[in-house]
């Protein structure tokens, strides 16, 4: 679908929802027929608060129509309802972390996200003193296969203040755990995952020259393209001080790179 057709499917889109029209996405493959109607479920450019607003230049998180939150059991009771009305496509839900740790929050939020039909997919906080394949084993314990959930995520960072593990390995070793993990994940449900990541971890580690894998970017003072150099991301983590109806306090706000008919290709 080209020019005109486009622009006019973009803003009946935004039309539809109560906001203004955008500003044009990347380009993306031409849309799949029928997604134009399966749009129309998304409630696109939501409108979240902010306890501590960036004042943004060049393209802000509010012009990408597809956003989502990552929660953990901190954030307590979430009437998922009430957030997908507000503009909640997606979320990210704290799965395990190590090989010893599981949270008691996901098994409910996965079935309140479901049924109020909000797309979910599970992360795993990962520690760098037990080894890739036992803490993949972990999540695969923990994470039931499902046909309806997004690609699951590694998150890697730094953890300094952990208070059993403070180690950071030099980058060849935390690109090839990386790459054991993702592996281990894709055989199991069949499809790779994304990884998570910081700015210094990115930085120290070149964990983006892994091959074929997709990019969770946290940037809460700049658009990836000004912080990330040269990276492709699928999602922004673009604030950690999101307010969001439905979700009690503060909550990780997140963006899809691309357009409507784009996030549903790519969430299946």
């Amino acid at each position: 679908m080209r020019g005109l057709a486009w622009m006019a499917i973009v803003a009946a889109l935004a039309a539809g929802c109560g906001h203004r029209a955008p500003r044009l996405p990347e380009p993306v493959p031409a849309a799949a027929p029928g997604a134009v109607q399966r749009a129309d479920a998304l409630v696109t450019y939501p409108e979240f608060g902010d306890a501590d607003p960036h004042r943004w230049t060049g393209r802000a998180p509010p012009s990408y129509p597809v956003h989502g939150i990552d929660v953990s059991r901190w954030q307590g009771e979430i009437d998922w309802a009430t957030a997908r009305a507000a503009g909640v496509s997606f979320v990210y839900i704290k799965a395990t972390e190590g090989g010893d740790v599981a949270d008691p929050a996901f098994s409910a939020y996965r079935r309140g996200a479901k049924a109020a039909g909000v797309r979910y997919g599970a992360y795993h906080y990962f520690y760098f003193c037990r080894p890739a394949a036992e803490q993949a084993r972990w999540f695969i314990r923990h994470v039931p296969r499902d046909a309806g959930a997004l690609p699951h995520v590694l998150d890697m960072e730094w953890n300094p203040h952990s208070p059993t593990c403070t180690l950071r390995p030099d980058g060849a070793t935390v690109r090839a755990e990386a790459r054991t993990f993702l592996s281990i994940l894709e055989r199991h449900y069949g499809r790779r995952p994304l990884v998570y990541t910081t700015v210094d971890f990115f930085r120290e580690t070149g964990i983006g020259r892994l091959a074929g894998t997709e990019f969770w970017l946290r940037s809460v003072a700049g658009h990836p393209r000004q912080v990330y150099p040269g990276a492709f991301w699928t999602l922004w983590q673009y604030t950690g001080t999101g307010l969001v109806p439905g979700v009690e306090g503060k909550v990780d706000l997140n963006v899809f790179r691309g357009s409507p008919e784009a996030w549903l290709r790519w969430a299946g």
